[in-house]
């Protein structure tokens, strides 16, 4: 067996970034003292070496006795149990030493790989396929929008008001319906909930380098307790998102003030990034906040 075939889960925080970067993760919930346990690893041990693949199919060890706080969290009560997950969430469960059911699990995993990525190209294709994207401003001359290249699956914002719409419509080409209107027509837009604050991460699907961040900001007019950002923090490389305490306490790759004078008439403000710093970009953390003046 490869010896990196199989993960071995040391913490809450480890599993839930494997959840976070593999599509699909298989997870073994064992015992050192499990005789069943033993039993039953070689199979699994053989099937990770044969499908693992980064990014998409992840298996993984959990030592029920050393994380204590998994087990309780999936309500693990026989060993082993296996758990399939799939974009993060539970589709499948084997319970106890049984190989035969265990193999008829792990067979169906090649085809639920294929059936994710077949719905993430749909997707994909349908955000590319209408038509012209609206713009608040073109890009620098030399620099194309890519947008495209946004891992849209994985996106996530935290602290956002769940009465607005989700993450994905900060990505979508249409116009803004808030855009010459006192107050928008539709969930087109995301904003702060209980702090003003967002965290928003952006993983891309492949090395990006980045010159410029666009970001269209149209708070109503008639309700002055909604205001734009001020302050716009930047993060590379980030397996997942930060929380509000790390991205307080870390170094941003990048800190930008936006002035009210910035934002054009279309409500966007074109943010200018180091770019040496931005060349080699796998993800993207944004800590929006509003002006502290």
């Amino acid at each position: 067996m490869s010896q990196n075939s199989v993960v071995t889960i040391d913490s809450k925080r480890h599993f839930d970034s494997v959840l976070k970067s593999s599509r699909i993760v298989i997870a073994d919930f064992y015992a050192d003292w499990s005789d069943s346990s033993n039993q039953i690893a070689p199979i699994y041990e053989r099937f990770a070496k044969d499908v693992a693949q980064p990014n998409l199919i992840t298996l993984v060890k959990v030592n029920s006795d050393n994380q204590p706080e998994l087990s309780q969290e999936y309500k693990i009560t026989d060993l082993p149990t296996f758990i399939v997950f799939a974009d993060g969430k539970q589709v499948d469960q084997v319970q106890g030493a049984d190989p035969q059911k265990l193999r008829d699990t792990l067979m169906k995993i090649p085809a639920l790989a294929a059936s994710l990525n077949e719905k993430t190209a749909r997707e994909n294709a349908g955000s590319a396929s209408g038509g012209p994207s609206w713009k608040g401003m073109e890009a620098p001359r030399g620099y194309n929008d890519i947008t495209d290249q946004i891992e849209l699956r994985d996106l996530e914002v935290l602290n956002a008001d769940e009465n607005a719409g989700t993450v994905r419509v900060l990505f979508d080409g249409s116009k803004p319906s808030g855009l010459g209107n006192s107050k928008g027509t539709s969930k087109d837009y995301v904003q702060s909930g209980a702090d003003d604050q967002l965290l928003l991460y952006i993983p891309f699907q492949s090395i990006v380098k980045l010159h410029t961040l666009q970001l269209t900001s149209l708070p109503p007019k008639d309700d002055e307790d909604v205001m734009r950002p001020g302050n716009i923090h930047l993060y590379i490389n980030r397996t997942h998102n930060l929380d509000f305490n790390e991205a307080d306490d870390t170094e941003p790759t990048q800190a930008i003030e936006i002035s009210p004078e910035d934002w054009n008439e279309e409500g966007t403000v074109s943010l200018s990034l180091r770019y040496v710093k931005f060349q080699k970009t796998s993800s993207l953390v944004i800590y929006v906040q509003i002006s502290t003046e």
